[in-house]
């Protein structure tokens, strides 16, 4: 597996390496070892699959507050996304920071999203699915998110959303 770390401290993008043959490839997308090199959350305790039946479909920026705080390893298993991280750490160097990642299911990376950062997407094709892994278990009294379109982060979508959830259309600005 190749790791790049992002403008994020502790975000990665997490290339696969396949091995190729005549039926196709083959390729590890966790490795616990990899993960507690690096000093990353490495025990997922919870699986989960979204689909989204448009493009355009926006999910977040959602997160969970302490004490249910959550490590993601997201990848795109069908379509492709543009996947965005904000920092949420206060003490943090890149505090309200945001970076990108377009996942796509075509053997593209994969994104670590360490605890303290908001997480979501865009989709960029229809019927596109992402699969996560997550540290910890749903709480639903410590789901959070920010707005995709908060000023106080600038980030620079690919397009509007064309779907979204009145949840996510409706978190307030974000304030320190």
């Amino acid at each position: 597996m190749i790791w790049r770390e992002t403008e994020l401290p502790g975000a990665f993008v997490v290339e696969s390496e396949p091995a190729e043959d005549e039926r196709g490839w083959f390729a590890r997308i966790y490795d616990e070892s990899e993960l507690e090199e690096r000093g990353l959350v490495s025990r997922f305790v919870q699986g989960s699959v979204a689909h989204n039946k448009e493009w355009g479909t926006l999910r977040g920026l959602h997160y969970q507050a302490e004490p249910h705080a959550e490590a993601k390893l997201v990848r795109c298993i069908t379509g492709s996304v543009h996947d965005v991280i904000v920092d949420l750490r206060p003490g943090s160097s890149t505090f309200k920071r945001w970076a990108a990642v377009e996942l796509t299911a075509e053997g593209g990376p994969m994104l670590y999203v360490p605890e303290g950062l908001a997480h979501g997407y865009l989709t960029l094709e229809d019927e596109t699915e992402t699969l996560y892994l997550i540290s910890a278990p749903y709480s639903p009294q410590a789901a959070r998110g920010v707005r995709w379109d908060d000023p106080a982060f600038g980030i620079e979508w690919p397009h509007e959303p064309r779907v979204m959830s009145d949840k996510d259309k409706a978190w307030p600005d974000f304030s320190d």
